[in-house]
């Protein structure tokens, strides 16, 4: 009877090991089974491609500078009398808009003027006396001598006269100096708080802008620049603002290319007599380029970048396939593509686990 225990718990402990394998090889065999079972199709949801006319575009950002930009000073030293134009005053071409203190240069106009009257009364006394002296040795009663003498003392004369007549010109300049003039119209954009102080020659105290007219100053491709010429018309909108005119022209293609970005320097003229846009500030132009041609519009969700501009389609075996495009226009909504052929069930919102020959299904 003893013997007959241990042979049974011997014969249970095998039997357990045994169950224990049984039990490892299905669960490994069912996790293969798993693994190899095909996955399911993702599921993928459809664009459909619109037939439009489109032109190639090219967007360029730049900066929108004012037509005409100058900080002005006095070209003589002096006192600030008067400030005559404040800031955001528009002025007019030729307006004074200040004016330094002026009598010490009106004294010297004063002074240059009464030594042209005194000149002009000697060169008149002494040219009258070089007629009579003439006159007189042609009837023998003054001699050659005097004559001369009476001419060359006329001459003198009148020489004195040109550089009175010099000095008062010089002197009058200077008076029109001690008057600062608007060189063109435009909008004070700075200008002096208080007057009184003394400033020297060419210090800056104005900064004049002309603003009715701005200038965007961007760059193009290389390859857009044999379809950009001067005149062609653009769209320019204030990035982040709003403000937009579709009737900004292009004025000026530079023949040379950026040294450092090898892009080619273009300046667009953007009318701005509504004050709609502000100068100083970035904007995008929108350029046209080319003629129109036949596109297909999807949805921008639709157009991958990484790689080169392209989409995904479907194909006839509702596998993935990857076409490239040309993008001729894109917003924030919609893109303009060219393909090699017609686009057709168009992925849209592809993610980043489809490639090419992926097998799906279309929702």
């Amino acid at each position: 009877m003893n013997l007959e225990r241990p042979l049974i718990a011997a014969t249970l402990a095998t039997c357990g090991l045994l169950l224990s394998g049984c039990e490892a090889r299905a669960t490994q065999q069912a996790a293969t089974a798993a693994a190899n079972a095909p996955a399911s199709s993702p599921t993928v949801r459809i664009a459909t491609p619109k037939p439009v006319q489109s032109v190639r575009s090219e967007e360029a950002t730049g900066t929108l500078y004012p037509a005409k930009a100058l900080q002005l000073g006095f070209e003589v030293g002096g006192r600030l009398e008067r400030v005559r134009a404040q800031k955001g005053e528009r002025v007019k071409q030729g307006q004074v808009i200040a004016q330094l203190n002026a009598e010490i240069a009106d004294a010297q106009v004063k002074q240059a003027t009464a030594t042209v009257a005194a000149a002009e009364a000697g060169a008149e006394l002494a040219t009258d006396v070089a007629g009579r002296n003439a006159k007189l040795q042609e009837l023998g009663s003054v001699s050659d001598m005097a004559s001369r003498s009476a001419a060359s003392t006329s001459q003198q004369a009148r020489s004195q006269l040109l550089a009175a007549r010099a000095g008062l010109s010089q002197a009058q300049a200077a008076r029109r100096r001690h008057d600062l003039r608007a060189p063109f119209d435009g909008t004070i954009i700075d200008a002096p708080d208080q007057v009184g102080a003394t400033v020297g020659p060419g210090v800056t105290l104005f900064k004049l802008e002309q603003l009715d007219t701005l200038i965007l100053r961007t760059s193009v491709s290389s390859s857009a620049r044999a379809q950009l010429v001067p005149g062609t018309r653009v769209r320019v909108e204030v990035v982040g603002d709003g403000a937009a005119t579709d009737e900004a022209t292009v004025t000026l293609v530079l023949p040379s290319a950026d040294a450092q970005t090898r892009r080619i320097p273009v300046e667009i003229r953007v009318s701005n007599a509504d004050g709609r846009f502000v100068a100083n500030t970035l904007a995008r132009a929108t350029l046209k380029l080319g003629s129109a041609t036949a596109a297909q519009a999807l949805p921008a969700s639709a157009l991958a970048s990484s790689g080169g501009d392209h989409v995904l389609v479907v194909d006839a075996a509702g596998k993935v396939r990857r076409v490239a495009v040309d993008v001729l226009e894109r917003n924030a909504r919609e893109v303009v593509v060219r393909a090699p052929a017609l686009l057709e069930r168009v992925i849209d919102s592809p993610t980043s686990g489809l490639t090419e020959g992926t097998r799906v299904s279309i929702q």
